[in-house]
């Protein structure tokens, strides 16, 4: 069969497991975007509209949200704990590109693997992995269309976060003529987009532009700036008085400068029980860097132009890996 051919056959056969389970639990990644959480409450609100019983689980410690996301309402279907009926229920994995990104006991579970990251690791019973559509947000927005649920206006502000967020504000290479009449018909039922990107991009807390000021203050270029890098230390998060989550967006600043062909931003994470551990994000700007590839090499992963890892490398080694990967790519033999 074509790859064509192997999504159509896993687009019917998500529909079927969503058309005729009863009793669902929808997941996400750890640390969820605007792409994991709007997939994730669209996704209720389509199965819920189905009359289905579905519950969505969120980890403890994911509480509270980034401030972009807080308006999210997720009311009483949301859990931290397992039902007592779990193994009676259908999971529905949404953009994990791993089974590991969310850590829930799904051993002998029926799986439902949603997702459009390229390097899915097709972990479920079904996997729908379209790495064609520029998020998840897309796939369930045409699931919805394949299951005959109407939009509402609660699933199309959930979508459309899903969407602007992941496509870069329709910036990025992802974004295709698909997209555009996906946010067309989202507008159509309702969303007000000026409100959305008020919620997402302005309303910026103070201690988030100190931390900014303090990355691009700290920005190193190397190899002739294909590489623009930058790392946060504990001691930025504690003189600033910034969340972890505030570094949300940082990675964008990087990827602007001129000559930059991958940009990299290291964070040390600020738990006392985290000394050592940093994350990394990465973004491409050249179509001949493939940055998920990077990623996999430390344990990550994501897309071709973004993605991510956590390390216990120091500075020294990780300028030292990032300038090893991306000249491997770079200066391979065509």
């Amino acid at each position: 069969m074509t790859s064509a051919e192997l999504s159509a056959t896993a687009r019917d056969e998500t529909i079927a497991a969503l058309r005729d389970g009863l009793r669902f639990v929808l997941v996400t990644h750890e640390n969820p975007d605007g792409d994991a959480l709007g997939s994730l409450v669209a996704m209720q609100a389509v199965l819920l509209a189905m009359g289905k019983d579905s519950l969505m689980y969120m980890a403890r410690d994911e509480f509270p949200l980034p401030y972009e996301y807080a308006s999210f309402q997720f009311g009483e279907d949301l859990i931290a704990d397992m039902p007592g009926d779990v193994a009676e229920r259908t999971f529905v994995f949404l953009d994990c590109g791993n089974v590991d990104r969310n850590p829930v006991e799904v051993s002998g579970a029926t799986i439902v693997n949603i997702d459009h990251h390229h390097d899915n690791t097709r972990f479920g019973t079904i996997n729908y992995v379209d790495p064609g559509s520029s998020s998840t947000a897309e796939i369930v927005w045409d699931l919805m269309q394949g299951l005959g649920v109407a939009l509402t206006t609660t699933i199309a502000e959930a979508l459309y976060v899903g969407l602007v967020t992941d496509t870069g504000r329709f910036m990025y290479e992802n974004t295709g003529s698909r997209s555009h009449i996906m946010a067309a018909d989202l507008i159509a039922a309702g969303v007000d987009v000026h409100e959305i990107y008020r919620r997402l991009y302005e309303g910026v807390p103070e201690p988030k532009l100190a931390l900014l000021t303090r990355a691009l203050a700290a920005v190193q270029r190397y190899d002739d700036g294909r590489l623009t890098l930058a790392r946060l230390t504990r001691e930025d998060f504690a003189a600033t008085g910034a969340e972890e989550s505030f570094t949300e967006g940082i990675i964008d600043h990087l990827r602007s400068v001129q000559g930059t062909k991958v940009a990299a931003l290291a964070r040390e994470l600020t738990g006392d029980d985290r000394h050592g551990s940093s994350k990394v994000s990465l973004r491409a700007t050249d179509d001949g860097v493939d940055v998920s590839e990077i990623a996999r090499v430390q344990g990550g992963g994501g897309h071709r132009q973004a993605a991510g890892f956590a390390t216990e490398m120091d500075r020294d080694e990780l300028v030292a890996f990032m300038r090893e990967q991306v000249a491997a790519q770079l200066d391979a033999p065509s």
